[in-house]
């Protein structure tokens, strides 16, 4: 029987919004919002940091690991090679700052994996939305999905930072060559579609916020 498990990186010390998964919503921190929403799944949660205040926050089910990494995808294949996460065959990635995060969308995602060795999900987005270059887009033919990308503007879907892989390809993923799209565009799942991989993708219903940047959390209090 297959067994699955999600893993939430959350790392302190991010370039674009320093120290995010402690940012405060509502007087609880996002990373704490983000665990209790994963937990309702009735999925094992992990999360992995680089941050002991983040550890003491979550408690035993936190992985430290002080290696630097480029991505969430990248500290999730270090969490594996590290022997910690082996009676595990799948997992289920949720980005730290997703704290609207659904147990639908990781469902989906975990679906997914009977078809394709990665998986993702995403929903409609509006016009406004696809015209920030802080969203993320994804064009997909049907539950393929072919590209993603921040810069497009006026069409694509609204791509959701949730992620399912087999185990076999989140052991791939720190050995594959950086491709130069994915720097540019600050997206971790080209090294996936650069090198030959293909994403399944499921839609989704979703009208939470990611919270990308501090005006994000302005906009998370709005809505909530």
């Amino acid at each position: 029987m297959t067994s699955t498990a999600i893993l939430i990186p959350a790392r302190y010390g991010s370039t674009r919004y320093p120290g995010k998964p402690l940012a405060m919503l509502d007087g609880v921190p996002m990373i704490k919002r983000v665990y209790d929403a994963c937990i309702a799944s009735k999925l094992p949660v992990f999360v992995l940091t680089d941050n002991q205040d983040i550890y003491n926050l979550i408690g035993s089910t936190c992985i430290i690991d002080q290696e630097y990494y480029d991505n969430g995808t990248e500290r999730c294949a270090g969490a594996v090679a590290m022997g910690k996460l082996d009676g595990y065959d799948q997992f289920i990635n949720v980005q730290g700052d997703m704290p609207d995060v659904t147990v639908d969308m990781i469902e989906q995602c975990r679906v997914m994996l009977n078809e394709y060795e990665i998986s993702t999900v995403y929903t409609d987005m509006q016009e406004e939305e696809q015209n920030r270059p802080e969203s993320v887009k994804m064009i997909r033919a049907g539950d393929n999905a072919l590209w993603f990308g921040r810069g497009i503007t006026g069409y694509g879907d609204w791509h959701l930072g949730v992620y399912g892989y087999s185990k076999r390809a989140l052991q791939t993923y720190n050995k594959l060559p950086v491709p130069k799209e994915e720097h540019i565009e600050k997206l971790e799942q080209l090294r996936w579609l650069k090198n030959g991989w293909r994403i399944g993708c499921k839609s989704v219903q979703f009208s939470g916020v990611e919270i990308n940047t501090p005006e994000d959390i302005e906009t998370w209090h709005q809505k909530n």
